[in-house]
């Protein structure tokens, strides 16, 4: 079944526990490969995703097994590194593969990644910072193969934090001779979540004063066992969903650390929250305040992957708020469906202007993408009556148990 039904218009009240990180576990999964031994990895979300990725870690030859949250790999025994067009245009993240690929065994062919229609995103940075390291790059109408005979340690400077050059510097840099400093990395938790999972396996990478990340080449990292952290995206969209919905609820296992920004904007929109043990109690008001600006930004400013959430939010706010998106340049899709269920929201280039509305109307309205479908769900909690949200497979792209989640938190779905 590729909907969701959702009965909206009553406060939410209720509890749940945050899954592991999405935007954490793919880059580790990856990572995975750089191990010569069995990697084991805890509170691991069960997501099309991470699915997705674990196919691609069996192409390669890696054993993997899944569990209850478990998953164990084996990466004893490499033995391909041409990954599948199949599962690589599935999932943008299967990108980092190629880091880890190359810090291996020295080479990797991989067609052009897919999985995502939010913006270009284009990977000139990703070979940019190969070929400072020693790698040939070949493209072809199929996709690109990328050799080195032996990488080297290197200077690398950003063009901008991109969480995926970063990573993928960094699952090349951690086996290469010598010492890599990448400057400008991205300081996203989960680019620091992947540094302590290297670091577990035997890595040597620390974070300068500066933000850049300095690593010393290893022979090998050796077997170990590392906890997913939980995802701060979901934590953010069900806090947002409150926001919208009205209600008061509580959500465990939360870094609150990492949702700083996030915290600031519900502040500023009369929402009152407190810390509690592993998570966070979030009060809504009985009328979200408009936001007069905000803009997305890269960590620790507001995250992109929190902006549609925060449109449906503000399309119930009294008053006028202007969101400019700085990261994604597709990343409004889904206002046309926001705007189907009642919300007054108008896109100018790269912002948008949203006039809050005293109440959404349940609608039929479709996700183009895995962040836009989670604010449908968001919007349609506050809606009044019915609402349907097709396409559901982007969603389960990155929430574990949406339906249940709600049900906790005193949802109708």
């Amino acid at each position: 079944m590729d909907s969701i039904h959702i009965c909206g218009g009553c406060p939410l009240n209720g509890e749940t526990r945050i899954q592991g990180s999405k935007n954490a576990v793919l880059p580790v999964l990856a990572a995975t490969v750089l191990v010569d031994g069995v990697s084991t990895l805890y509170n691991c979300p069960d997501i099309a995703d991470v699915h997705c990725m674990i196919r691609l870690l069996r192409s390669t030859g890696c054993k993997v097994k899944w569990q209850n949250g478990e998953i164990r790999v084996d990466a004893r025994r490499i033995a391909c590194t041409s990954l599948p067009q199949a599962y690589v245009q599935t999932m943008r993240s299967s990108v980092v593969m190629m880091g880890a690929l190359l810090g291996r065994m020295g080479e990797v062919h991989i067609s052009y990644p897919g999985g995502c229609v939010i913006g270009k995103r284009p990977i000139d940075m990703h070979l940019q910072a190969f070929a400072r390291m020693g790698v040939t790059l070949e493209e072809a109408c199929d996709g690109l193969t990328a050799c080195a005979k032996h990488l080297a340690g290197a200077v690398i400077t950003l063009a901008f934090p991109s969480v995926g050059a970063t990573e993928n510097c960094i699952l090349a840099a951690v086996l290469a001779k010598g010492e890599t400093l990448i400057r400008n990395a991205a300081r996203e938790p989960e680019i620091d979540a992947l540094c302590d999972f290297l670091r577990c396996a035997g890595g040597d990478i620390c974070r300068e004063a500066d933000g850049s990340l300095r690593i010393r080449g290893r022979e090998r990292l050796c077997r170990c066992a590392w906890r997913v952290p939980p995802d701060r995206i979901v934590a953010g969209t069900y806090l947002l969903g409150c926001m919208a919905a009205g209600g008061r609820i509580r959500l465990a296992d939360v870094d609150t650390t990492q949702l700083d920004a996030v915290l600031a904007v519900i502040e500023q929109m009369g929402g009152k929250y407190e810390s509690s043990g592993d998570g966070i109690i979030l009060a809504a008001p009985e009328r979200v305040k408009a936001i007069p600006y905000i803009r997305t930004e890269v960590y620790p400013g507001y995250p992109t992957d929190l902006q549609s959430q925060l449109l449906a939010a503000l399309a119930l706010a009294e008053g006028e708020s202007i969101v400019e998106e700085t990261i994604f340049e597709n990343r409004f899709r889904v206002v046309p469906e926001l705007v189907r269920m009642g919300a007054h929201i108008n896109i100018e280039e790269n912002h948008v202007t949203i006039k809050g509305v005293a109440r959404l109307h349940g609608s039929h309205v479709k996700a183009e993408e895995l962040r836009g479908g989670a604010a449908l769900c968001m919007a349609a909690l506050a809606a009044q009556g019915d609402s349907c949200i097709t396409n559901r497979h982007f969603i389960d792209r990155g929430y574990q148990a949406l339906e249940q989640d709600i049900r906790n938190l005193g949802g109708r779905i």
